[in-house]
């Protein structure tokens, strides 16, 4: 009987013990649609709760930051650049399109949040490395504005590690990876030192340092962040070397696979109040085949994976796939109802006295923030655009400090239908349009504007709709000519729905209808995802209205309502959707 008791006793000791092992079922990505080269962190003192950031290179707020407390239900809680102010070169100085803010790292120190990151842009044609931090970072005013850190070898990805001794130590992409000692203070960076070069495969970036029994260990990605991508990891007694190679390696990698996620690397590891450990990378959906034909536009999403590290040992990671389970934190009442894998619907009408939702950007600052109005006077629950010179495109003689009046949210879901109500009577020269926008960057979108055309040989002119589509990358074969359609006489008089819907996970379809009529719904055009994917493209689609005179020096002003992002599903295998 004894021994009986004893036994049982163990049992619910262990049983205590291990609770936090038990397995729950989760869907990939945790962050759909554009979330790039993810960095996370546990807080204990803010309740548990986990912090992330990801790459947002000219998209404006940009450095966006999120925050969970069951690693599967997330809230964009600020972003870390929301003002021109912190950094005026998001609003002035970047021409080029792949430039801006790259791979960041989000770290906690003693109550304060340190955010960390690469500026590019085309005016200095150089890498600053700058600092936002934070006492809270629920508050987008309370980030303070960009710090410069000294980056004596101009590199990119830099990571931010606090050793035993207080010293920082930030680690930077390199062939070998490097590391300097940083003061905080000023902004002093020591001579670099070598750490690590991988494991042979080339673009060896996205350092990120930790120590853990007695170790440091050095992760960074390799292979390009293309269907080579990995993780890898190394360790060393000395932060100075030498650096040993994970029997394992890669710690994660779809390379090689036919996997439906692709691309998988540059990652970051952390830790759960339960002594879990965890990693975030980013990844493509789409499988090699659809890669190669550049068929991918939500591009690169962040993607969550259990890892196994035992004391002393190295760490074993679950490879990537879109049903995974691990030991979750417990959901709490806290958790949020917000943004999750299902994606976010959006419902605005643009209230008076209303603002924009925190998940809505720019490309760059806008250069005039007036030509973004809520509810002007005389026009409640309407969005007034006044049109920039430029279309999205742009010209030769285009510059950032131009602007582009172009607002947009990203494609968070395979399947999904965004519509915008265009009202009547903004035309009043040649070239004066208003239209909706799967937007890539400016040298790959796909539009459906209503525009005011002159007579050609391919348009009778008048008020049309014109669907076409920007590809720097394609040849004259894939880019599709412009399809052109006289807007009806009947609806010249009452606002017109634009809609953008994606049916399938390869293929566009633009349409439009006489708002009060939606079931009347006309097809216009059909074009491919290819058109806004494509080799060294970084970002992903986005989602938005704009309004321009197309190079016309005349003022144009128009109207839009009803702005709607309704998810219908993720494609999360090659069979496999789950509906929102």
């Amino acid at each position: 009987m004894k021994l009986l008791l004893l036994l049982a006793s163990l049992g619910l000791q262990l049983a205590s013990t291990h609770a936090h092992v038990h397995n729950t079922t989760y869907n990939n990505p945790i962050l759909p649609g554009w979330h790039s080269d993810p960095s996370c962190t546990l807080v204990p003192e803010w309740n548990n709760t986990f912090f992330c950031t990801t790459s947002s290179f000219l998209a404006f707020p940009g450095c966006p930051v999120f925050a969970s407390t069951d690693l599967v239900h997330w809230d964009l809680i600020s972003n870390a650049l929301n003002r021109p102010a912190q950094l005026p070169q998001i609003q002035t100085s970047t021409n080029a399109q792949m430039l801006g803010i790259f791979a960041s790292t989000l770290r906690y120190r003693n109550g304060t949040f340190y955010l960390i990151t690469a500026w590019l842009d085309t005016d200095n044609k150089g890498v600053e490395i700058v600092l936002f931090t934070t006492t809270n970072p629920y508050d987008d005013n309370a980030w303070t504005n960009a710090f410069q850190i000294q980056n004596p070898l101009g590199a990119i990805d830099p990571d931010l590690f606090w050793d035993d001794d207080g010293s920082v130590i930030m680690a930077i992409s390199g062939s070998p990876i490097k590391a300097s000692y940083i003061d905080l203070t000023t902004g002093n960076a020591s001579e670099p030192f070598d750490l690590w070069n991988g494991t042979g495969y080339n673009n060896q970036e996205g350092p990120h340092l930790y120590k853990k029994d007695g170790y440091y260990y050095l992760l960074i990605a390799e292979g390009g962040t293309e269907l080579h991508h990995s993780s890898t990891i190394a360790r060393s007694e000395s932060i100075k070397g030498p650096w040993g190679s994970s029997p394992h390696n890669p710690l994660v990698s779809a390379r090689y696979t036919d996997r439906y996620f692709q691309t998988v690397g540059h990652s970051d590891l952390f830790q759960d109040a339960a002594g879990n450990w965890w990693g975030v990378a980013l990844a493509t959906r789409a499988g090699p085949a659809l890669y190669n034909e550049s068929i991918y536009p939500m591009g690169r999403e962040t993607v969550l994976y259990p890892v196994s590290w035992p004391t002393g040992d190295w760490p074993l990671a679950d490879q990537v796939m879109g049903e995974m389970s691990g030991p979750l934190p417990p959901k709490t009442s806290k958790v949020s109802s917000g943004p999750t894998f299902k994606g976010e619907p959006d419902v605005v009408d643009f209230t008076p006295g209303s603002s924009f939702p925190k998940h809505w950007v720019f490309w760059r600052a806008p250069a005039k923030p007036e030509s973004f109005t809520i509810s002007p006077p005389g026009h409640p629950n309407t969005l007034r655009l006044t049109a920039s010179r430029a279309n999205l495109t742009g010209d030769a003689s285009f510059k950032a400090p131009d602007g582009l009046t172009l607002l947009a949210r990203r494609q968070t879901n395979t399947l999904f239908e965004f519509s915008v109500d265009v009202h009547p009577g903004f035309y009043k020269s040649q070239g004066d349009e208003i239209g909706v926008t799967a937007f890539l960057h400016q040298d790959h979108h796909i539009d459906l504007g209503i525009v005011f055309m002159k007579e050609s040989s391919y348009s009778k002119g008048g008020l049309t709709f014109r669907c076409r589509a920007t590809d720097s990358d394609a040849t004259g074969s894939i880019l599709p000519s412009p399809v052109v359609t006289p807007v009806p006489s009947s609806w010249l008089s009452e606002p017109i729905r634009l809609s953008i819907r994606a049916e399938n996970s390869t293929h566009y379809q633009l349409s439009a209808a006489a708002a009060a009529r939606p079931h009347q719904s006309k097809l216009l055009a059909t074009f491919t995802a290819a058109l806004i994917s494509g080799p060294d493209v970084f970002t992903g689609t986005l989602l938005g209205v704009y309004a321009t005179t197309n190079g016309g020096n005349q003022s144009m002003e128009g109207y839009v309502s009803r702005w709607r992002y309704t998810p219908v599903a993720q494609q999360i295998d090659y069979d496999n959707f789950v509906r929102s």
